[in-house]
């Protein structure tokens, strides 16, 4: 009998683990685990934005679709936050194909979600977030799902936000960091 209870609790189990899941990569970049010199192998340097403001976050963005992929990086130049967002502003600059040499065909997570996914297929992938609700960005009205991935173990990415349109349900942007929300670099052990 307990052999009998053992087989028909695994396969619970395994639908439980399905609806769970984690994520390692976005743009084909580990936060916690790449270093910025990785990312320059896959996005040229020279197509880096100028107009980031701060010595840790490096941006390639297409100004005719305002897409934008950024990373976060620590003191020691490992990237901690990688985000992909089609929010940027669009400023019409169609005419330099620049964002062509951008590979923005990379720009999905190590389980296949991209810019454009239904929230729907976010919740195939990754089971329901441990939280959600409404949000703004640039005007933007959104939904925001969160992903806490501490079950998992320290030498994952942390947390996942997906933001997605509030109309339509699209996936508009996807961040995946190495620490928690509210946890710093600085707090983390080295």
């Amino acid at each position: 009998m307990a052999l009998f209870l053992t087989a028909a609790a695994s396969p619970r189990q395994s639908d439980e683990a399905a609806r769970r899941a984690n994520e390692l990569s976005v743009a084909g970049l580990r936060p916690g685990r790449d270093a910025l010199t990785d990312a320059f192998k896959r996005y040229k340097q020279k197509y880096l934005s100028s107009e980031t403001g701060t010595l840790n976050l490096r941006e390639w963005r297409d100004t005719c679709t305002g897409r934008a992929l950024v990373i976060d990086v620590d003191a020691r130049l490992t990237i901690q936050e990688i985000t992909v967002s089609s929010l940027r502003p669009q400023e019409g600059k169609c005419d330099d194909r620049r964002f062509e040499a951008l590979n923005l065909k990379g720009w999905i997570t190590g389980r296949g979600l991209r810019i454009g996914d239904s929230r729907d297929r976010v919740i195939d992938l990754y089971g329901e977030p441990n939280s959600s609700g409404p949000a703004v960005k640039q005007s933007h009205e959104l939904e925001l799902l969160e992903f806490s991935f501490g079950w998992a173990g320290r030498e994952v990415p942390q947390a996942m936000q997906i933001y997605c349109e509030r109309e339509t349900g699209r996936v508009v942007e996807i961040t995946l960091a190495n620490s928690s929300p509210g946890q710093t670099t600085r707090d983390k052990d080295p």
